[in-house]
């Protein structure tokens, strides 16, 4: 979930791209709410800021959303409100300066047709556009999520029924997302025509659960059944679940970085399990990028797969030369201009007695601006390392996301201005090396250079796989 105005201010010391949301659904559980409670802890590493659960018993809808962890947010008897036999719930990371409640999910409405709770993961690149028109038609918006835009379509909408008028929206809209939809009498679960964001439906007795990764039906006890579709719909309700497509896929382009850095190393998304992707990225890295070198680590925690592979493959040792605070993800104050290099330090320190006196080959799933992977490089030379080698399981991020991850603006991504060897030299590292994207997708027996391979990687090669919205244009709601 994307904000329609987005500020640039972010946090220099940590600079890895964020997923924005995860989102999870069950229909036909009598502790609904406190199911989804415990699924959003197993997707609390898709967002951090803010979370949220809407429950419905008979026509009556009942929610709570508040910023801050999910164990924070439902501190207390919070559960005990949320009533019903189905649910939906939302865990959130915004850009910065859209960090507040109003833009907390799952947004909650009440229209003529009834109430309505929509929890969305992803961006969609024409909120600007659709924003614009409804606005200068009258709409009146409570937030700046774009995720409030798609309720205004569908609040807008002249059939008959509200699945009606949801697929009406979802001619509507374009980017990346995948939405769940709570009504009276229905749950609703959509993902985009190219697949760009995850989603996973399972079952849990005779319940339907649907959420972004298969680790949270773990958790709860829930079975995977099979990933959500690439425009498909899924209705479940009274009567069962109905599915159909809304859209027909012209190209499927999953993002790779859910398996690279965002998704839980415990979950497959479409067929393929994280961790063992992330190991198979580490053994092609060591084939292509060896280092002379005495030790293996990774940067915790999802490069450590990696750094097990890259090891496996060299018949080097991996050990554990990072280690991470856990407690460090969120701090409620700011350290002053002069402290902010302490920021890397926070959140790992080295173990000196792994990384001194030893050539340390430093395994790492992406660079982004190089902030972080200096301050990482300076902490191995101060725990006593005599060389450090960096490796990246990814190519270097050249460009801009718009489906649902912060990214840096292009000027602020490193590899945009500056050669391999001028980021080796900025972040002093002993060498450098990262997966070509050739490399990377073999991983998913991808031949070379095949076409339509199923995967997004625009941040890498600037192809998008749909169009890109930058200005508000005059647009016209469709007729029905």
């Amino acid at each position: 979930m994307d904000e329609v105005n987005q500020s640039t201010d972010r946090d220099d010391n940590w600079d890895k791209l964020h997923e924005e949301c995860g989102v999870f659904g069950i229909w036909g559980h009598p502790e609904a709410a406190q199911l989804t409670y415990y699924g959003l802890y197993a997707l609390q590493h898709r967002g951090q800021e803010s979370a949220g659960i809407a429950s419905v018993d008979e026509l009556t809808m009942h929610s709570h959303r508040g910023m801050g962890l999910v164990t924070e947010v439902f501190q207390g008897n919070r559960l005990e409100s949320l009533r019903g036999h189905a649910a939906v719930g939302h865990v959130r990371y915004s850009t910065a300066g859209g960090s507040h409640i109003a833009n907390a999910q799952p947004l909650v409405f009440h229209f003529r047709k009834g109430n309505i709770a929509l929890a969305h993961n992803g961006n969609l690149i024409n909120a600007l556009q659709i924003h614009d028109l409804l606005d200068r038609q009258g709409s009146i918006f409570q937030s700046t999520s774009d995720t409030e835009v798609v309720a205004h379509l569908i609040a807008r909408g002249g059939y008959p029924t509200t699945v009606e008028n949801i697929r009406a929206s979802m001619t509507m809209i374009k980017g990346g997302y995948a939405f769940i939809i709570l009504t009276d009498d229905q749950l609703i679960a959509m993902r985009d025509p190219h697949g760009l964001r995850p989603m996973a439906l399972g079952k849990l007795g005779d319940a339907y659960v649907v959420a972004s990764e298969t680790c949270a039906f773990d958790t709860i006890g829930a079975t995977w059944i099979r990933d959500v579709e690439p425009g498909e719909l899924i209705v479940i309700d009274k009567a069962g679940l109905h599915t159909e497509r809304f859209a027909e896929v012209t190209r499927k382009a999953l993002c790779t970085f859910e398996y690279i850095y965002f998704a839980r190393p415990d979950s497959d998304i479409d067929g393929y399990n994280v961790h063992m992707v992330r190991k198979q990225l580490g053994r092609v890295l060591a084939r292509v990028a060896p280092a002379e070198a005495d030790v293996v680590i990774g940067v915790p925690d999802s490069s450590i797969s990696a750094a097990i592979g890259y090891a496996e493959e060299l018949k080097l040792p991996y050990e554990i030369g990072l280690i991470k605070n856990k407690y460090s993800g969120r701090t409620f104050i700011q350290p002053s201009q002069e402290l902010r290099s302490l920021g890397v330090r926070l959140k790992l320190s080295a173990v000196r007695k792994i990384v001194g006196g030893q050539r340390v080959v430093m395994v790492d799933d992406s660079l982004v601006r190089g902030t972080t992977s200096l301050r990482l490089v300076q902490l191995l030379r101060d725990a006593g390392a005599t060389e450090v080698h960096v490796r990246i399981t990814s190519p270097p991020v050249r460009h801009s996301c718009f489906y649902g991850i912060d990214t840096s603006t292009r000027e602020e991504l490193i590899a945009a201005r500056k050669s391999v060897e001028e980021i080796r030299a900025y972040i002093e590292a002993d060498s450098l090396s990262f997966l070509a994207e050739d490399e990377m997708l073999s991983v998913f027996g991808v031949k070379e250079k095949e076409k339509g391979h199923g995967f997004c990687n625009a941040c890498f090669t600037g192809v998008y796989p749909t169009e890109i919205y930058t200005t508000p244009s005059q647009l016209s709601l469709p007729r029905t």
